[in-house]
């Protein structure tokens, strides 16, 4: 039996109208393979056990989500691939990390997906062994290859926020804007600080294929600011917020039906297990895309007054803010995330050579930004402290 008759027709015809009119679509179809079985001792056996198991389990990904979208006629925007945390290969082989990114590059080149992610690190309690290692050659991965995305986790919930970690990713989100400034800065762009990552988040540039997961896994991002903001347009503005509440809820029922729905069908088509359905509500280049405006929907005069929870995930700074400087910006949204116990995720991008007002543009779904102001009081002495801020005393449920 097809997947599409658990639809029935008022369901497709909804469908079609938040395809054409507000900007829904499938924003990836995102592989997560594990890459425990390529681990090796010798650093460059394990490159090339990575590039040939890559290239053999997703290598008709781009084929099948193609032909699925063909098949629905719902677009899938971005096909991508997410690994193992590589910090745990490079923990066992040492040598130079960047071996591991060139690989991955490589790979994703040779099967024609838009990202490929896991350059990452899970330091949230401390450092094992390739982690240092991982983070300090972020930068110059991120350089030197066009397709990969990093990420390191910093802090959780139950371990609190490591502040070493914190101080050194400052650092490298500095370094890896100033070796990418002939590029709009893209390597920042392309990597990010988490509290509390989940192993199967199919959204780049923080995708990485967690521990617990099956060998393979298909995931889907869906997007859905627009659809979301249009149901919220046809509401009365004199709606209680609960009302409020139950049409996001149902709105994002619907869309998540489609993006199973799609999903499911790659999965198959690929012979692969199916993974998860994320909503997305990140902004798009498309007009009207973006979670600012359903908050205004709801009722704000602006995002960003009062009444607005601003979370970061996209920010350009000056490119001659201090390294602790953009340490404490990482250390006040990984605080919002572990208190909360919610992921949070920042991507701080130093615009080395332009000041504030200018902009910075990377195409695609990686958008652009202007560069905002950054309060020049200095945070120093706390980040050099290091250690770790504890977690909250809801850390201790279980």
């Amino acid at each position: 039996m097809s997947t599409l008759s658990t639809f029935n027709s008022s369901d497709v015809l909804e469908t079609i109208s938040m395809i054409r009119d507000n900007n829904l679509d499938i924003r990836t179809n995102t592989m997560g393979i594990s890459l425990l079985d390529c681990a090796d001792s010798d650093i460059s056996k394990s490159c090339d056990k990575i590039y040939e198991k890559i290239c053999r389990l997703a290598g008709n990904l781009v084929e099948a989500a193609d032909k699925t979208a063909r098949k629905y006629g719902i677009p899938i925007v971005n096909k991508r691939v997410s690994v193992t945390p590589i910090a745990t290969l490079a923990g066992i082989s040492g040598g130079d990390p960047v071996l591991y990114a060139k690989a991955l590059d490589k790979a994703a080149h040779t099967i024609g997906v838009d990202f490929v992610g896991g350059y990452s690190a899970l330091v949230h309690k401390g450092f094992s062994a390739g982690d240092k290692a991982l983070i300090e050659s972020i930068p110059q991965a991120l350089a030197e290859t066009d397709l990969v995305c990093s990420s390191v986790n910093i802090g959780s919930t139950k371990a609190g926020i490591n502040m070493d970690a914190v101080r050194l990713m400052g650092q490298q989100v500095l370094e890896a804007s100033r070796l990418t400034a002939d590029r709009q800065c893209i390597g920042a762009a392309k990597l990010v600080v988490f509290c509390n990552a989940v192993e199967d988040n199919p959204f780049m540039a923080g995708a990485f294929h967690g521990f617990g997961e099956a060998d393979t896994v298909l995931s889907v991002g869906v997007s859905g600011p627009g659809v979301v903001r249009s149901v919220l347009a046809d509401m009365p503005k004199d709606a209680p917020l609960q009302d409020v509440a139950e049409a996001i809820k149902k709105t994002a029922f619907k869309i998540t039906r489609v993006g199973q729905l799609v999903g499911s069908e790659v999965a198959a088509e690929l012979g692969v297990q199916f993974g998860i359905v994320d909503l997305s509500l990140a902004p798009t280049p498309a007009i009207g895309d973006s979670v600012a405006y359903i908050l205004e929907e709801i009722g704000l005069e602006q995002c960003g007054t009062h009444g607005t929870t601003a979370g970061l995930d996209m920010i350009v700074i000056p490119g001659d803010t201090s390294a602790d400087v953009i340490s404490a910006i990482i250390a006040d949204e990984a605080a919002i995330g572990m208190v909360n116990s919610k992921t949070t995720a920042v991507r701080v991008i130093p615009a080395v050579g332009l000041k504030e007002g200018e902009e910075l543009n990377f195409g695609g779904l990686l958008g652009y930004g202007p560069v905002m102001p950054v309060r020049t009081k200095s945070p120093s002495v706390m980040i050099q402290r290091g250690g770790r801020i504890p977690a909250p005393l809801q850390s201790l449920k279980n």
